[in-house]
């Protein structure tokens, strides 16, 4: 089976006492590394509306270009977590980025949002397939995702996922289901897109 990335977005009132819980939880922080996501879309398909990701990643020393396929019922459920399976082309260094723009622009793709970050991300030495990934993101706030990349059922996986968000005491933080592009672009992408801020869970 292939390898899928199974995870959750919820907001942050404060990162400082989410990243103080990691840390005695014995996760092991990389970063911050600062981060810039160019977000793209095709002329004859509105990515905005299917919620496909077609990404430009940047940062100090590197750079990939990421595909995610669109959103359906399988890949979002009702309680905000996303399972898709990730297509990631890593570039040779961050001098590549201005390529990849060009290959990408002559190809005809259409520019649709530039999100920029900080990141630190936390692993458990005894799950390299868990990460909790912190963000705070320019003009939006702090955020965190919880991710599991695994070829196990979605449905163990996605259980897993919430103990981890139990030990971490997320439960009383909003759900996000939106991308950080739909965020950054707001009332632009909101008609078209069926995911919003939830904040049941």
């Amino acid at each position: 089976m292939p390898l899928i990335e199974i995870e959750r977005k919820r907001a942050l009132e404060s990162r400082e006492l989410l990243e103080a819980r990691l840390v005695e939880l014995g996760l092991a922080p990389t970063g911050p590394a600062v981060e810039a996501d160019t977000y793209y879309s095709r002329p004859d398909v509105d990515f905005l509306e299917t919620v496909e990701c077609l990404r430009l990643r940047e940062w100090e020393g590197g750079c990939e270009v990421t595909y995610k396929p669109a959103s359906n019922a399988t890949t979002h459920s009702s309680g905000g977590v996303v399972a898709k399976q990730e297509t990631n082309v890593a570039l040779a260094d961050d001098g590549e980025v201005v390529h990849a723009h060009r290959l990408l622009e002559a190809l005809g793709m259409v520019l649709l949002a530039r999100v920029e970050k900080s990141r630190t991300c936390y692993r458990d030495p005894g799950r390299p397939e868990l990460s909790v990934v912190v963000d705070t993101v320019a003009g939006l706030g702090s955020f965190v995702e919880v991710e599991i990349v695994s070829d196990r059922a979605r449905e163990e996986v996605a259980q897993e996922l919430e103990e981890t968000e139990r030990l971490l005491g997320l439960g009383s933080c909003p759900v996000v289901t939106l991308p950080y592009r739909d965020l950054v672009l707001g009332d632009r992408a909101a008609p078209k897109v069926p995911f919003s801020l939830n904040t049941s869970g």
